[in-house]
């Protein structure tokens, strides 16, 4: 049997329980990276082939082992051309480059402003250039996200349909060809999804927090792990999205949301869609949580807020509005009169056969090649004998003795943060000490060998030289 390490926090088959996810980081930061990884999973899991998670393990010293105990390396990306992943993707690149194995890149994306200047010169150009070309070496070509990444890819030299080929993100191929969104007849007793993003414009963020009055049977559906961190313990800890004084946003536990219990963290996949197939719409400016809405034929709108998203909802059709058309005296009902909530089944055949294409190309196996429609596909099976976490509410709508477990364990891990802040504290601070150290011996070595030099026979003989060739130098105004 086959065996393709996967880049993941953790597999579908993982039931790790709120405080393991939170000490592993399993989620990578964002609960909605465990979506487009599920499908990654379900698709290339075959009777031939088992996929293994690399729990986002990046050494470059592993080389020779997984050459040794893998046939395929697949990178399922989000938004990994940004500056602050480009030292996690040097050292995957570093990796890459000692791989004998075939390398997958399958949903490679940017995070650009949302009208960007493709031609502009970024600082990690060069460091993205070595990536596709490392993985260029081990597969024919690079899944992208949309046509942005494609086109910025392109300006850095590489050749759109030769090189890489847009594919959109393939969690929305879960289910392979297979969606059909429901019919919505919106009423005040409408079950809504809300999805916020902490930088979204906060004419938008207002919009969506105050849906939360107006229609009782609303939940919020938190994906950061901050966002968790606060469901969890009640704590912080440090998140962007929480520790922050951010108006119209669900950061704290005294925000009405979370007062009134209206908060559901998924852990997986699985449970997620099957949440959503009881809501009655999902919105808001989260990509994942409209995908996840959309995998289980609920109506949605999204509100792109960055090119990451706009040329995501562009290329699989979404229904979406922009940032710009919701003002303070928008109503849902507007949205919902002017979306199209079909639009996404509309180009989703087509979109489904170039993902079969791209995985063609590079000669990758997956159910759709394998499996009689209307048999249990291989990771389903799997996933009939393990009991899945289910989501979570937030802390201050526990049973007591529930409560009370959080505290003690969310208490645990301010203190492992603490220690492991403290840690790296410590260590940058000895390792500026130890510059400043060095510093100073080239400055006591340079000064000595200045010393030498004016004390050399040769320096005293040149210096009336030296004095008169200063003063003609300047002479006199």
């Amino acid at each position: 049997m086959k065996k393709i390490l996967v880049r993941s926090g953790m597999s579908p088959l993982d039931t790790f329980s709120a405080d393991e996810i939170i000490k592993r980081n399993s989620i990578g930061n964002n609960v909605g990276n465990l979506i487009y990884a599920y499908s990654i999973f379900r698709n290339l899991t075959t009777d031939d082939v088992e996929l293994v998670s690399d729990y986002y393990g990046q050494n470059p010293n592993n080389a020779d082992m997984i050459n040794e105990k893998y046939d395929a390396y697949v990178f399922p990306l989000a938004n990994a051309i940004r500056k602050s992943f480009i030292p996690t993707l040097n050292r995957y690149t570093a990796l890459i480059e000692k791989l004998t194995i075939p390398v997958y890149v399958i949903g490679l994306g940017m995070q650009f402003s949302y009208e960007p200047n493709i031609s502009e010169r970024r600082s990690y150009d060069g460091d993205v250039k070595r990536f596709v070309k490392a993985v260029l070496e081990k597969s024919n070509m690079l899944g992208l996200r949309g046509q942005i990444t494609s086109d910025y890819l392109s300006h850095l030299g590489f050749k759109e349909g030769r090189d890489h080929q847009v594919i959109g993100c393939p969690s929305m191929y879960t289910f392979g060809n297979n969606i059909k969104i429901r019919e919505l007849k919106l009423n005040d007793s409408s079950s809504i999804s809300v999805n916020m993003t902490p930088t979204a414009d906060q004419r938008v963020l207002k919009f969506l927090n105050d849906l939360s009055p107006k229609y009782n049977n609303l939940n919020f559906v938190p994906q950061d792990m901050d966002e968790l961190l606060l469901t969890y313990a009640g704590a912080p800890l440090l998140g962007p999205s929480v520790n922050s004084e951010l108006e119209n946003y669900p950061n704290s536990l005294h925000s009405h949301i979370f007062k009134n219990g209206k908060v559901k963290y998924f852990f997986n996949a699985p449970t997620w869609i099957e949440y959503m197939k009881t809501i009655d719409l999902s919105i808001g400016t989260r990509l994942h949580g409209n995908v996840v809405a959309t995998l289980a034929g609920t109506p949605s709108i999204t509100i792109p807020i960055d090119a990451r998203m706009r040329e995501l909802s562009e290329y699989h059709n979404f229904p979406r509005v922009t940032e710009e058309e919701i003002s303070e005296n928008t109503h849902l009902e507007e949205l919902v009169e002017k979306v199209d909530f079909h639009s996404v089944e509309k180009s989703h055949q087509k979109n489904y056969d170039n993902f079969i294409s791209f995985l063609a190309k590079n000669g990758i196996d997956h159910i759709y090649d394998k499996n009689a429609e209307g048999v249990k596909h291989p990771l389903e099976v799997q996933l009939e004998s393990i009991q899945l976490q289910q989501p979570i509410g937030p802390i201050t709508a526990c049973p007591l003795d529930e409560m009370r477990k959080r505290l003690e364990k969310g208490y645990q891990l301010m203190l492992t943060k603490a220690e492991k802040t403290n840690k790296n504290f410590t260590k940058k601070i000895h390792e500026k000490n130890i510059m400043i150290s060095s510093l100073k011996n080239d400055v006591r070595r340079l000064n000595a060998k200045i010393k030498n030099i004016e004390n050399s026979r040769s320096w005293k003989i040149t210096k009336p030289l030296r004095s008169f060739t200063t003063k003609i130098s300047r002479p006199d105004s």
